[in-house]
């Protein structure tokens, strides 16, 4: 049965996903102030079809939203939260049918192997922002599903760095499966980490069932207040970690695994 409802919802998505593509390819094309709008509309839809339950706390201002990374999913869980595009390693622009996903939603491509370039991206991701643009960045470089966060790398906090530019942390945080407290054993069914291909992740996810995801939206940051971008991103990262709540997951204190951010930070793992 649970394969019989993945195949129905991997039905569902193809028959929102494919007609919709040319529509934001127009919006995309045309300017349109759709092209920003559209896709928070649509990830909302994703999430039904998902069977991801939001719970928000607070309010997205426009601005940089810095966010906690644990899967493929986070991706249309914070779209759903507010219009938003993403900061994506380059590598993601060539990926078949998901790298053309990246696009539709305006997402900032970063070269992750070039040092020297990281001065352009941080000038795209500023002009993005002061043309009212929100972007999405994941500063640990990694999904993992282990206690507390990651270290976050600071370079591309530059883009914002002395200036006014809203900085927005938010806690993402999977709680809850069928309505019941995540155990380590269900961790696969969220967490995207270690070696696991995207589609076969995917189609678990499918088969797992309902999830429950607690968005917390903490109190903007202005750069503008803080000496350097490395104290810039150490507040976000205590306001981030202050709202992870205790679960049987992180209980466990199990070593957990990690991967590459393929829609966030541009760094190898540490």
């Amino acid at each position: 049965m649970r394969t019989v409802m993945a195949a129905i919802k991997a039905l569902a998505l193809a028959g929102l996903t494919l007609p919709l593509m040319p529509l934001q390819w127009f919006f995309v094309k045309t300017n349109s102030s759709f092209a920003r709008t559209f896709p928070h509309w649509f990830h909302k839809r994703v999430c039904g079809i998902l069977g991801i339950t939001l719970e928000i706390e607070g309010h997205v201002p426009r601005g940089l939203i810095v966010a906690n990374h644990t899967s493929w999913s986070d991706i249309p869980v914070l779209s759903a939260l507010a219009p938003v595009s993403f900061i994506a390693k380059k590598e993601v622009n060539d990926w078949p049918f998901f790298g053309s996903l990246a696009r539709l939603q305006r997402t900032v491509f970063v070269d992750r192997e070039h040092r020297t370039t990281t001065g352009a991206s941080a000038n795209e991701m500023l002009e993005r922002l002061k043309g009212g643009d929100t972007l999405v960045l994941f500063p640990e470089g990694t999904s993992h599903h282990g206690r507390g966060l990651k270290p976050f790398k600071s370079s591309f906090f530059g883009a914002v760095e002395k200036s006014d530019i809203p900085l927005i942390p938010v806690t993402v945080s999977y709680h809850s499966l069928h309505g019941l407290p995540l155990t380590m054993r269900q961790s696969h069914a969220i967490a995207w980490i270690g070696d696991t291909e995207l589609i076969p992740h995917l189609w678990d996810f499918l088969k797992g069932g309902p999830v429950t995801v607690k968005l917390t939206v903490h109190p903007a940051l202005n750069p503008a207040d803080f000496a350097n971008r490395k104290e810039l991103a150490a507040v976000a990262r205590a306001a981030m970690t202050s709202a992870l709540t205790p679960s049987p997951l992180r209980r466990q204190g199990s070593s957990f695994g990690t991967r590459e951010s393929e829609a966030g930070f541009p760094h190898s793992r540490e």
